[in-house]
């Protein structure tokens, strides 16, 4: 069965804290904090590369697997597109770096939810027997497009940076990937979007539209339920459910509608902001390197993206 080898993450150095979101901004400490839940967000410095810290981590998940780079088929770099350079390749320059020369390098678009999707495209091509080995990559410079002289776009100061880096195969599996499902809202296209302010990219909220809380409800539990049908399974199986660090409350109210105790769900608030398309992977690390795995466990990781899309993702941990 295809599934997860091995992943790791990692954190850049730079860190922008509450005190200067408040002071660019002028929004009160107690306003960010509802969002933040932390004193402080990681995010890439002006000296620090996004693909060079993906790619150290991904060296240490090849060694540790010990599979070669000639063995990688597919390298795939899962985002927005804010990578280091405009119109380039992130995955094409880890592989160089990597040594990989045999593989097909290319990014999937599709923000937050960048993890499940390129978790489905991979497993297919592993599947269909187009690869044996994929090795997916997360982890852009979102923070830098986040505009804290914006008071309105406080519920965006959680927004951080860090890297993912997940082996993908037949053998050795850690996790055997199960379900992978993924949808879309297309109505709800022009909510977000990004617009040029001077030298850079910055995302804007378009308006207040009503309704997005519920949406994300709705969307989520279908897709946990749906998976865990065709699964044979039930949320009662359910023993880690990992979600998008986005939204604390919509995230306590999920586990709520679906019947799962928030003891059986990771939750990063008090250390972490929002760490974009590396999240799910930030909290399966937190499961295995606490000792909080056992074997047979069933994990949902759960996506959601600007578009708007969400994912799921059923893994069973083998000891």
């Amino acid at each position: 069965m295809v599934g997860i080898i091995d992943l790791e993450v990692a954190f850049p150095a730079g860190r922008r804290t509450v005190r200067e979101m408040h002071e660019l901004s002028g929004r009160p400490v107690a306003d960010i904090l509802a969002w933040t839940h932390c004193p402080e967000i990681p995010v890439f410095g002006p000296d620090e590369q996004a693909w060079e810290l993906q790619a150290d981590i991904a060296a240490k998940v090849l060694d540790r697997a010990g599979v070669a780079a000639s063995e990688i088929g597919q390298v795939i770099v899962g985002g927005g597109g804010d990578w280091d350079r405009p119109s380039w390749s992130p995955a094409a320059r880890i592989a160089a770096e990597l040594g990989v020369t045999r593989a097909h390098c290319f990014e999937v678009l599709n923000f937050c939810s960048s993890s499940s999707a390129a978790l489905q495209v991979a497993s297919d091509a592993i599947t269909l027997g187009r690869t044996t080995y994929s090795l997916l990559l997360f982890g852009e410079r979102v923070a830098r497009s986040i505009d804290y002289t914006d008071p309105e776009s406080v519920s965006l100061f959680n927004v951080g940076d860090a890297a993912a880096a997940v082996l993908l195969g037949p053998h050795n599996v850690r996790f055997d990937l199960l379900d992978t499902r993924t949808r879309s809202e297309p109505t709800w296209s022009d909510f977000l979007s990004g617009e040029i302010d001077g030298d850079r990219m910055v995302i804007r909220l378009r308006g207040r539209r009503r309704g997005i809380s519920a949406l994300y409800l709705e969307r989520y539990r279908d897709l946990v339920r749906e998976s865990l049908h065709d699964l044979g399974l039930t949320p009662a199986d359910v023993d880690h459910f990992v979600i998008n660090q986005v939204d604390r409350r919509m995230h306590e109210r999920l586990l709520d509608a679906l019947g799962i105790p928030a003891a059986r769900s990771v939750f990063n608030y008090h250390r972490l902001g929002h760490m974009s398309s590396t999240d799910p992977f930030i909290g399966l690390c937190d499961l295995r390197d606490t000792g909080r795995l056992a074997d047979g466990d069933l994990v949902l990781l759960a996506t959601s993206g600007f578009g708007f899309s969400w994912g799921v993702t059923a893994v069973r941990h083998r000891a």
